[in-house]
């Protein structure tokens, strides 16, 4: 590259010189103080030396000489006819005699113009030929004499000499000392640019040197020369590192992006939390009830986009730092094999699973089994009561499972589920069930109800979208063995998954507690406490006490006895998990605030309704039995699915 590059900076000489030597246009003040020199010494050969002068600047090098000479034979010591002769003999080919010319000017008078003439004939008789090196070393000397004892401050040419004599000589702090002079004493001109572009390219400054040559060409570099230092190299060099300063950029804007969710939802979050400590006790709901939802629900939809913005950005990285290892390689002449090919292959299996992650689409199956009005007709009725007393659309379906889980979902389309006409279905663990007071499960279910009358489970598409594509990405990864900890995609996954969670849960945290007011205000703090410290303990115990009886079974090989019939006797780990499970902090990592929290908040809370009847739930089973044994063959199943 360099080479081609000293051959364009030649090519460039050979057209300032012309420009430096041979101007077209001079400065009439100094040519005035040049002829006021020669009249006071032969003032008849002042004419002569006009005439010569202009035939040089025609570029009659011939007729211009045999002038010069006449003025010469008539003024032995002027030395600009010295200069100005040797000058046309160069250009005529007759080199030798110019040197001598120029060399008796220098030795008549050292000024500087005398020495960069000098030098100029040395290194560049013409347009067609060059000096020998030792001549360029002498020039240089010369050149660097005469731009010290120059103290003019418009003349670019014995900077620019020195710089070009500089390169052919491969003397780079020369160089880079008459590029300095260039830029400080002459900015404007098209030689300071050009230099300064070779200057930037030797710092590998790719950008900046294609910059200076373009500027060069609009200040008068010959395009075909432009073009041809362009192409050594530097366009290609500085393309390729504008794509990496708009890469950065880029990154740095997402990066930047990333941690402004973060700051968004921290900030969300701590407001949620004076929020519900300052919500009225009498109030339903209010308009910074609703307002705040509202932005949450932005803010979740404006992170979950931003996941699927930032793939392609992980792509890139991914690819980017991959190729940068096995270039460092390359680069260090050593290539361990087995490293190379395990990085290349985890960056590919990386893009693809991230990629094929946002494609595969997952069935999701439906929890437990749906659960026949006939079968419960007292629970169908509780439910159908619930939701009118709270002022909402009952319940479409009711799913029983065998474990301790109450939720409430809905299906349909976005837009269905947007206008109320979703499918609304609760899903109840029967392990939930024994223990549990009608009037506490009242409570309870009016909390779940809340959820669906405040339209919590109405939204939230985004939201569930980018959980369902993280958790493909997350086993995806897993199951080809790249979550590991030097992939930067599935750093990426921990990270964002990390960022969402905690965005998205303090959202949920807000729904919950205004949910509980709700269940509070319908049947009063105390019924929902108590149905609250009844699941969390049933949760606990039934966990328990099924994993005992399950492993029991297994070792002696015998069936499962029902486990929803178990008597729990009192066991002190049980009580002490739930107590620590009651009075735990909250987290920002909680979905829900913690149990002692809850209780706290709907204490505050008056209940508006009266008491109702209560009395087991098992009693609003029609067979209770059956129902059981239904529930305890399918985790019996499921336990010798898992075993065999």
């Amino acid at each position: 590259m360099h080479r081609r590059l000293f051959f364009a900076v030649v090519a460039l000489f050979l057209f300032t010189v012309a420009a430096c030597g041979q101007q077209a246009t001079r400065d009439p003040k100094k040519e005035k103080v040049i002829t006021d020199e020669l009249a006071a010494t032969a003032p008849g050969a002042v004419e002569t030396f006009e005439r010569a002068t202009a035939a040089m600047d025609n570029r009659d090098s011939e007729h211009a000489a045999q002038l010069y000479s006449q003025v010469i034979a008539q003024a032995p010591v002027f030395t600009p006819a010295l200069r100005r002769l040797g000058f046309c003999l160069a250009a005529l080919g007759n080199t030798d005699q110019a040197v001598t010319l120029l060399k008796k000017a220098v030795t008549i008078e050292r000024s500087p113009e005398n020495l960069i003439s000098l030098a100029q004939i040395m290194a560049y008789p013409n347009d067609k030929t060059q000096g020998s090196e030792p001549d360029k070393e002498i020039a240089l000397a010369l050149a660097k004499e005469a731009n010290e004892l120059d103290h003019s401050s418009d003349d670019p040419r014995y900077a620019t000499l020195m710089a070009q004599m500089a390169l052919d000589t491969k003397r780079e702090a020369e160089f880079r000392q008459a590029t300095d002079i260039l830029v400080r004493k002459y900015p404007g001109q098209m030689a300071t640019h050009y230099y300064s572009a070779i200057r930037f390219a030797m710092d590998q400054n790719w950008i900046a040197s294609e910059d200076e040559i373009k500027k060069a060409e609009r200040l008068g570099l010959p395009p075909q020369t432009a073009q041809a230092i362009l192409n050594s190299g530097i366009h290609t060099r500085a393309l390729v590192w504008r794509c990496i300063h708009y890469a950065a950029y880029l990154l740095a804007a997402w990066a930047s992006g990333l941690l402004l969710l973060f700051l968004a939802g921290k900030i969300f979050s701590k407001m949620t939390l004076r929020f519900i400590e300052k919500l009225d006790p009498a109030s339903a709901t209010s308009a910074p009830t609703a307002a705040l939802r509202r932005y949450y629900r932005k803010l979740i939809n404006i992170a979950g986009t931003y996941y699927y913005v930032s793939i392609p950005f992980v792509i890139f990285l991914v690819l980017a730092v991959s190729s940068g290892i096995v270039y460092g390689f390359l680069a260090l002449g050593e290539v361990p094999i087995k490293l190379v090919a395990v990085i290349a292959i985890g960056a590919i299996i990386t893009v693809y699973k991230m990629v094929h992650s946002l494609f595969v689409r997952v069935n999701a199956e439906e929890p437990g089994r749906s659960l026949k009005p006939e079968e419960a007709p007292g629970l169908w009725n509780l439910t159908r009561e619930v939701a009118e007393k709270l002022g909402t659309r009952p319940l479409d379906d009711i799913r029983v499972a065998p474990g301790t889980e109450m939720a409430v979902y809905e299906r349909g389309t976005i837009r269905e589920r947007r206008n109320d006409m979703g499918r609304r279905t609760l899903i109840m663990g029967l392990g939930l069930v024994p223990g549990f007071d009608q009037n506490s499960f009242r409570a309870v279910l009016a909390h779940e109800y809340g959820h669906l009358s405040h339209r919590d489970t109405a939204g939230g598409d985004v939201a569930l979208r980018v959980n369902q594509d993280m958790l493909k990405f997350a086993h995806a990864m897993a199951r080809a063995r790249q979550a590991v900890w030097w992939n930067i995609g599935f750093q990426f996954l921990r990270l964002y998954h990390f960022l969402f969670r905690r965005i998205s849960h303090g959202a949920t945290r807000l729904q919950e507690v205004l949910a509980d007011r709700a269940a509070a205000r319908l049947y009063g703090p105390q019924p929902f406490e108590e149905g609250l410290r009844h699941v969390v303990r049933r949760q606990i115990e039934f966990n328990h006490f099924a994993s005992k009886e399950i492993s029991a079974a297994l070792s002696a090989g015998r069936s499962l006895q029902n486990v929803y019939a178990l008597e729990a006797p009192p066991d002190k780990d049980i009580d002490e998990s739930v107590d620590r499970a009651l009075n735990r902090e909250t987290s920002e990592d909680d979905t829900h605030p913690s149990p002692v929290d809850r209780f706290r908040l709907v204490s505050r809370i008056t209940c508006q309704g009266q008491a109702a009847s209560s009395g087991p739930l098992w009693d609003l089973f029609a067979n209770p039995q059956a129902m059981t044994t239904e529930m305890n063959s399918k985790i019996e199943n499921l336990v010798k699915g898992r075993s065999a």
